[in-house]
């Protein structure tokens, strides 16, 4: 492995993987077999090192072939917008992206600019140079509880106002709302909100059914970060 380079650690590309693998299973046959000669595993095992030094060698002036055994980077998100037709092709659902923005400390989603998925299964996170992001939601119905009733004393609207409770623990952010389409019921009994007042802040960006929202998160602010579907879900 030493011989093979540092690129082995740090990133093990699809044959990188292979040759390694074929290397373990040569060294466990002889080690287990007593009839055999060490040879004939060093032997096996010193080739394959080669061809992988000698592949990663011609890969660094043929780029045709470094795509070939390493692929390109897929873009998940490109100004601030999820891609679910990549996502799709990739296998990368919802919770793979929540994991990986928490890593890149992104508590925010809407203050991605580009999420590029690397090679190596990792999220490179290129965030947006602006400081005032542009949000799904107005500042004012996202720390506000929306009137359902114009009697309501003001106490109790100043009460409301507020949409996360002051003692919620900011362990996961940000916080699923809905993903794929549902609702995560869990998070709105933490955050002490029901799905009738998601439904009424949805409502105010023109989404009438939880079906028509791919991604919907809430960050420790309060701010909602909001991705439609192309078509309702029947």
């Amino acid at each position: 492995m030493r011989f093979m380079g540092k690129r082995e650690i740090g990133k093990l590309s699809v044959f990188d993987l292979v040759i390694s693998v074929m290397i373990a299973e040569i060294a466990v046959i002889v080690i287990e077999d007593l009839d055999r000669t060490m040879w004939e595993g060093i032997v096996p095992m010193v080739i394959l090192m080669l061809v992988q030094v000698g592949m990663a060698y011609v890969a660094l002036k043929n780029r045709k072939l470094r795509l070939l055994f390493d692929g390109k980077p897929s873009i998940i998100m490109a100004k601030g917008k999820l891609n679910r037709d990549v996502m799709r092709k990739q296998r990368y659902n919802l919770d793979d992206l929540m994991l990986q923005l928490r890593e890149n400390q992104i508590t925010r989603i809407s203050d991605v600019e580009f999420a590029i998925l690397e090679t190596s299964g990792k999220l490179s996170v290129i965030p947006k140079n602006n400081d005032e992001a542009p949000s799904e939601m107005t500042e004012e119905h996202l720390f506000t509880e929306p009137e359902l009733n114009s009697s309501s004393s003001s106490s109790e609207a100043e009460q409301n106002a507020k949409v996360i409770p002051p003692k919620y623990r900011f362990e996961i952010l940000p916080i699923p709302l809905i993903m794929d389409g549902k609702v995560q019921d869990e998070n709105l009994v933490k955050l002490e909100k029901t799905r009738f007042w998601l439904k009424n802040v949805l409502q105010n960006e023109g989404v009438t059914d939880f079906k028509e929202v791919f991604l919907c998160t809430i960050d420790h602010k309060g701010k909602l970060f909001l991705d439609k579907t192309k078509k309702p879900r029947k």
